[in-house]
């Protein structure tokens, strides 16, 4: 039998190549269950949004690190691409699809702080670095204290800039290119892509939900292929997908589109399935807030998923409308006034 090559399409940076790799060792682990001999192979794309080192709020929004990935599927340049599906509009592109989301990762926001100290034991004025508004807001609501300051860089990079941690030898990233040194007290990433990276041990608190909503999708990464795809290469796909966090990712990204929200405005939102006697509950969290803390607005809703196949079509609608559900209710509570629900920067 001979070696099947499947291109996989990726952006370059540790953390993308990181991810990309874990799902190629899965899809040749479903293949090889299948009887078939494949190989996958990463094709690093280049996106604006890695080489131009202008603040993403000039790049054009959350898409600026999709839209090569996903020319080169358009074109046949690869057969699949891996996104962190937070940073994919919620537009569809015409002849593209998701075709799978593996098993979600940790979706909640994570502090890394000079000495491992946790939000509340920062000092008064504390610096804390952070590229989106989502995490400003909800820091100010429960530090009204800290000074926020706005972040970009890799994850290495922004590690950096935390005084005491050391994240060089970690990331094989060199001290150059670590920025501008260490002057934060502290900064704000997701779980997910530290644990990613191996990095996790720097982690000093991680936010439950009540403290801080993750961004929508945040912690699900997205395998995306063209609209008509090869059986053989669909029904392997199909296998690494987790028909929990693909539910979780569509109630959370309905409220974001339910809203006409901007890439940068301040949403967040958790979805979480429970057992319900012989069905499942999926509930879902949202919510919107002011950029000073000073205000925000929750929602709360759940939906019953008849029978145990949480892949069935039917379950990802319902998954839709829950999130649409919880975007009408957030509007009622009059969010468009307690936030700007049309902000375009990027979220980090």
């Amino acid at each position: 039998m001979s070696e099947k090559v499947v291109r996989l399409g990726t952006r370059g940076s540790a953390l993308a190549l990181a991810q990309s790799g874990m799902v190629a060792r899965m899809l040749k682990t479903a293949a090889a269950a299948q009887g078939l001999d494949w190989r996958v192979e990463l094709v690093t794309v280049r996106t604006q949004g890695d080489t131009s080192r202008a603040a993403l709020s000039q790049l054009g929004g959350v898409g600026v690190f999709a839209a090569q990935l996903r020319t080169h599927l358009l074109e046949g340049q690869v057969d699949l691409a891996v996104h962190s599906f937070k940073d994919l509009p919620t537009a569809p592109v015409a002849g593209l699809r998701i075709a799978a989301t593996p098993r979600r990762a940790d979706p909640r926001d994570a502090l890394v702080a000079s000495n491992g100290m946790s939000l509340a034991q920062l000092p008064s004025g504390a610096s804390v670095g952070t590229g989106s508004p989502r995490r400003v807001a909800q820091l100010k609501a429960l530090r009204p204290d800290i000074k926020t300051v706005d972040l970009r860089g890799n994850v290495p990079t922004r590690l950096g800039r935390v005084r005491g941690v050391q994240v060089a030898a970690d990331a094989g990233t060199s001290p150059q290119a670590l920025g501008t040194g260490a002057d934060l007290d502290a900064v704000v990433l997701a779980c997910a892509g530290l644990e990613r990276l191996g990095l996790a041990r720097h982690i000093s608190e991680a936010f439950n939900p009540e403290q801080m909503l993750p961004a929508p999708s945040q912690g699900v990464l997205a395998i995306e292929t063209a609209q008509e795809l090869d059986p053989q290469l669909e029904a392997v796909i199909a296998q690494v997908n987790d028909p929990a966090s693909h539910l979780a990712a569509v109630a959370e990204r309905a409220v974001m589109s339910t809203l006409q929200a901007g890439c940068a405005a301040p949403v967040g939102t958790y979805a979480y399935l429970v057992h319900a006697g012989f069905d499942y509950e999926l509930h879902l969290e949202a919510g919107v807030f002011a950029l000073d803390g000073a205000a925000s607005v929750r929602s709360r809703q759940a939906v019953t998923l008849g029978g145990v196949d949480l892949a069935k079509a039917c379950h990802l609608q319902k998954a839709a409308e829950l999130g649409q559900r919880a975007a009408q209710d957030l509007l009622a509570q009059g969010a468009g006034q307690v936030a700007d629900l049309q902000a375009v920067k990027e979220r980090g």
